[in-house]
């Protein structure tokens, strides 16, 4: 998630290098190299090689939900294992009698329209009431960066 903020934010429309968006974020390149393969697979960006090239968003950020990020890398957003769905979802012997368990899926649902409300536009507004700087030159850490 904080890769594609990283790209809404500080690409004013151009393509963004792994390097830079890991410098800014403190994340790993391997790692996102990893996250950006899923995230090409999904659709939510494309790459362009070259001196100039990297990573862009492939909608306006007003049209990127952070849910479909999470859906898009696999993760789960599930507060207890037996609460999840599909493939990564753990079975428990007691989930048929379990009155908590009914608590722990109000609390997913709970996440899941969270994740569901917020655009990566809004999280854009978001960094700049927080004083958060753009980066100039798409080098590093902005001036004054409150990273």
């Amino acid at each position: 998630m904080r890769a594609i903020f990283d790209m809404a934010f500080h690409s004013r429309g151009k393509p963004v290098q792994i390097k830079d968006i890991s410098d800014r974020q403190e994340i790993s390149p391997r790692y996102l190299e990893q996250i950006f393969q899923k995230l090409k697979k999904a659709g939510l960006v494309k790459s362009i090689r070259g001196p100039r090239g990297g990573y862009y968003l492939t909608r306006p950020a007003e049209k990127i939900r952070v849910n479909e990020i999470i859906d898009a890398i696999g993760e789960a957003v599930d507060p207890v294992f037996c609460c999840g769905s599909g493939a990564g979802r753990k079975r428990c012997k007691r989930e048929r009698h379990c009155v908590t368990r009914l608590i722990w899926q109000d609390v997913g649902r709970a996440i899941s329209s969270a994740l569901e409300s917020v655009t990566i536009a809004q999280l854009c507004r978001m960094a700049e009431e927080f004083g958060l700087e753009q980066a100039i030159g798409h080098q590093g850490k902005p001036e004054g960066a409150k990273i």
